[in-house]
């Protein structure tokens, strides 16, 4: 990235932190992708439990690999041969693990974290439940506010796991959302049955925290995920 660009970048990122903070939100910014499993394991103490949401971040950052590295306590959901009640079962427990790990659908740069999803596991889990939930975010997911948030995900983060999961949604067949728009009439929800099989049935913004530091996210500065 051109020198110039960087900084514009590093001066987002910058304004995102703090105001993260002032949301009882602990975040770091790591310039590389390798700084990422060192942060990881300083956070973690070894031998607790952790348990993930479905990531394509967390597989890029090798996250996966260092959970099962015989450390930890690891509710695996990618585990083969689990059956769907099985997952089901792992979601469940993941509620009470020691350490949760995921990713956001983009972060807002006053602070805010916005997440979309289908079944909603991984949003239930960063509510309530584990005592740490750690988020590893690419700086690609900063936007000004919570419309430009709303927008994000119907234009790329929606349509691209749609495809990855192999859903027949709108945004698969087409590449883009069925209302692509946010305006008063249709914020952040679809309009009511405008996609059978969409993959965004509840949304979740998270702002100020109850309980600081809970919530850690690390910003990463390159292209990860969608």
């Amino acid at each position: 990235m051109d020198a110039n660009k960087r900084k514009n970048r590093e001066q987002q990122v910058g304004r995102t932190l703090k105001a993260l903070a002032l949301n009882n939100i602990k975040a770091a910014f790591l310039p590389s992708i390798n700084e990422v499993i060192p942060m990881v394991t300083s956070l973690i103490e070894k031998g607790e439990s952790v348990a993930v949401g479905g990531s394509v971040t967390l597989q890029e950052t090798g996250i996966l690999e260092l959970l099962r590295n015989g450390d930890y306590i690891f509710h695996d959901r990618y585990k083969k041969g689990l059956t769907p009640e099985q997952i089901r079962q792992v979601f469940l427990e993941s509620f009470s693990v020691d350490t949760y790990l995921a990713s956001a659908n983009a972060i807002t740069e006053h602070g805010e974290i916005y997440c979309v999803d289908g079944t909603s596991n991984r949003i239930a889990a960063m509510l309530y439940g584990p005592k740490q939930v750690v988020l590893i975010v690419s700086w690609d997911k900063i936007v000004p506010d919570l419309a430009s948030a709303i927008v994000r995900v119907k234009e790329t983060a929606a349509p691209a796991n749609a495809v990855r999961l192999d859903i027949d949604t709108y945004c698969n067949k087409k590449g883009k959302c069925i209302n692509p728009t946010c305006n008063t009439n249709n914020l952040m929800a679809l309009t009511a049955g405008a996609c059978e099989n969409t993959i965004c049935s509840n949304y979740a913004v998270f702002s100020r925290q109850h309980f600081p530091d809970r919530i850690k996210v690390l910003i990463v500065g390159e292209s990860l995920g969608y």
